[in-house]
């Protein structure tokens, strides 16, 4: 059984096409802007079986096209890794394209055959400087980078995605030091930017917990414009989702 917070039918954002998501209870990361803390606890979500998922994303199928399916987000996906691959194996069964939404923090061997199942990655890249990654995350960010090269080395698709956080993830040295360590990995398709919100802080007011980023403001054209020239520098495809 998979714990499930909730689904989105006919995203756009989270990967290529139009895609089911489904948003998967717990994470291992506490991430100052979090947008849904409503899923880091491992407790909550509903209990569902493999083949209720494989179901909606049958019944959906239709407005997929050439490039949709179906993207496990969070939450973080791989804390349930174990419990995801036999659904996996369904979705493959039905060709239904397979992404996943990840911090890249976990790398076993439930892991590995779950990426090796997936057709995209799409790795949370949450900041570069390890000290800074810390402070906004709560957690370390050496093994989202062993988990990178473990992509590459294995031919595994991936798309980096960036939360542009002002005065916590726009700093021009860390978004250099990302790329540089990046620029020779032939797996990865697109960087995607991914403006700085609130559209979460009302979950935390509901959960009777405190915004830790009250005071921080949505990224400026110019902020977001700067962070886009950076990444092209370095890469081919970069968008500001």
């Amino acid at each position: 059984m998979i714990r499930v917070h909730s689904y989105e039918s006919l995203g756009t954002y989270d990967g290529p096409g139009i895609r089911l998501v489904v948003f998967l209870q717990g994470c291992n990361f506490r991430c100052l802007y979090c947008a849904n803390p409503d899923t880091i606890t491992c407790e909550g979500g509903t209990l569902t079986a493999p083949e209720e998922i494989v179901r909606k994303a049958v019944s959906e199928r239709a407005f997929f096209g050439k490039k949709g399916g179906v993207t496990f987000s969070g939450g973080e996906p791989t804390l349930q890794a174990k419990e995801l691959l036999p659904l996996f194996r369904m979705l493959r069964d039905q060709k239904i394209n397979i992404c996943v939404d990840t911090n890249g923090s976990i790398l076993n061997d439930d892991t590995k055959e779950l990426f090796s199942l997936a057709n995209l990655v799409l790795l949370d890249i949450k900041e570069f400087n390890p000290e800074r990654h810390q402070q906004l995350t709560g957690t370390t960010n050496s093994r989202t980078l062993e988990t990178a090269q473990w992509l590459e080395e294995h031919n595994i698709p991936i798309w980096l995605r960036y939360v542009l956080v002002p005065g916590y993830s726009d700093f021009e040295s860390d978004i250099t030091a990302l790329c540089e360590h990046f620029k020779d990995y032939k797996m990865i398709g697109r960087i995607e930017i991914l403006p700085y919100h609130t559209l979460g802080v009302h979950k935390y007011e509901s959960l009777g917990k405190e915004y830790m980023l009250g005071d921080v403001k949505h990224n400026t054209p110019e902020q977001l414009d700067r962070a886009r020239e950076l990444f092209s520098r370095y890469f081919p495809v970069v968008y500001v989702n």
